[in-house]
């Protein structure tokens, strides 16, 4: 039997190639609200981050979302997203052995 491909993508921040499944996913929607998708389907421009704190940070400062999102991020959005970030995290590590 064929082996499954496994999408790469590549984080903003540290700029790692990595399964998709690894990643979070920053999504910018069609209504202009930046937002963390973790089902990876909405709607928008995406851009993905390694599931640690400290890439998002690095991201907020080198304005690496800004780039991917292809608009200008507000201070507000980074620490809404920064807050919703370390809420998501463990979630998101806990359970990425179980999505399939």
């Amino acid at each position: 039997m064929k082996q499954r491909k496994i999408p790469l993508r590549k984080c903003v921040a540290c700029q790692e190639m990595k399964p998709k499944k690894e990643l979070i996913r920053v999504v910018r929607t069609p209504s202009e609200e930046t937002l963390i998708d973790l089902t990876g389907k909405k709607a928008g421009r995406g851009a993905y981050l390694c599931g640690k704190v400290d890439c998002f940070k690095l991201a907020k400062k080198s304005k690496a979302l800004d780039r991917a999102l292809k608009v200008s991020v507000q201070p507000e959005i980074y620490d809404q997203l920064e807050q919703d970030f370390i809420r998501v995290q463990d979630e998101f590590l806990s359970g990425r052995g179980t999505l399939e």
